[in-house]
This record gives structure tokens, C-alpha cells and sequence, in this order.
């Protein structure tokens, strides 16, 4: 299985290039690491390949806030510049004043 360099990075906002939704990376799987059973409850037809990376989002959408795995195919960056309401957000990134935004350090006892 050849793995690919992840085209997104860690704190950039993206959305789905199918489904209504938007989020911001907070980590990055350089190949599929979900389960099988996760992987083949997508219809065939829309199933992604498993040599990409795979992105975990804190993802929102008009109703609700959530955490979302996504393949970096059906990925696209977002340029809307609208703020995110999810609550994980402030915790994990540090707003910058351009808008985009910095993983916060955390420091262990």
C-alpha cells in the first residue's frame, strides 16, 4: 500500500465536497484506521480507498456540532471565513487574528 502526504494540515478549516457539512483537522491518519465495519456501512458506490489519509474533524453542520472521519478525497478547503461553533474548537486551537488558527500547547505534569 503506497501512502500519500497528506494534502490538509492540522488546524485548517475544510468541508465535505458532498455532504453539508464543514470542520477544522485536529488529527490525521496517513491511511484508513477505522473499522471495517465503519468502512463497509458506506454505500460502494461513495466508499473512499483506504490508501489516503483520512481526517478527524470537529465538524458541524446548520443543526448540530460532532466529530467526523473523513477521507482527504472528499475534502475540499473552506473559504467562507465564517467562525466555527463547535466547543472542542477553543479547547484544541488558538484563534489567530487572520482567522486561521494554531493547536494550543499542552504541557504534561
Amino acid at each position: 500500500m503506497t501512502v500519500q502526504t497528506a494534502r490538509f494540515s492540522i488546524g485548517q478549516i475544510v468541508r465535505h465536497r458532498i455532504h453539508p457539512f464543514r470542520g477544522i483537522i485536529f488529527d490525521v491518519d496517513p491511511v484508513f484506521a477505522n473499522t471495517e465495519e465503519w468502512w463497509l456501512a458506506i454505500p460502494e458506490a461513495l466508499r473512499p480507498r483506504k490508501d489516503q489519509p483520512f481526517y478527524h474533524l470537529f465538524a458541524e453542520n446548520e443543526q448540530t456540532e460532532y466529530v467526523a472521519y473523513v477521507s482527504e478525497q472528499n475534502l475540499v478547503p473552506d473559504t467562507s471565513n465564517a467562525p466555527l461553533r463547535h466547543p472542542m474548537v477553543s479547547t484544541v486551537f488558538k484563534a489567530r487574528p487572520d482567522g486561521t488558527y494554531q493547536p494550543r500547547t499542552v504541557i504534561a505534569n
